[in-house]
């Protein structure tokens, strides 16, 4: 069995993220969308609300599970029996990074890493750019699914109190 792991911070999921998880599902018997506990960083949306956010837009998809994880990836990847890292590529500045990664978990992890790009469609976006977007009024509509457009404005409504409706 053909087992990888998408691994992201998911806070929003977007349309872009949606679109490697699909387009990687076809290619792995089992993708596991793992989302990562930083404590590095101050995520908008708790974990639980992100791994609702992807349930809800990956029922549809039946080898694919949503887990979380901390630590090294490679270390989760290797609990889950996984023996690929699947990357989405906007731009060439996501290589640069990534490709440095890859080699990092190469060497720690002897994993590969498959490196997917974006449809053109989402070259542009990131969940960085979409909550930018929203934290102003602005319409993500397109960018994210429905649900997460309604949880981003519930919400920037409890942080903001001059959010237009």
């Amino acid at each position: 069995m053909k087992i990888a792991v998408y691994p992201g911070s998911f806070d929003p999921v977007t349309n872009g993220h949606l679109d490697i998880v699909e387009r990687g599902a076809g290619l792995f018997d089992k993708l596991i969308v793992a989302v990562a506990k930083n404590p590095g960083k101050e995520p908008l949306f708790t974990l639980d609300e992100r791994i609702v956010m992807l349930e809800k837009s990956l029922s549809h998809l039946s080898n694919v599970e949503i887990s979380c994880f901390r630590g090294l990836l490679v270390d989760f990847a290797r609990a889950e029996q996984a023996t690929a890292i699947l990357k989405g590529l906007r731009a060439l500045s996501d290589f640069e990074y990534e490709f440095q990664m890859a080699s990092v978990n190469r060497k720690i992890g002897d994993i590969e890493t498959v490196f997917m790009m974006t449809s053109n469609e989402y070259a542009y976006l990131s969940s960085s750019a979409v909550k930018e977007v929203a934290s102003l009024g602005g319409c993500v509509k397109g960018f994210v699914p429905r649900h997460v457009v309604e949880m981003l404005i519930e919400k920037y409504k409890q942080t903001k109190t001059d959010f237009p409706e």
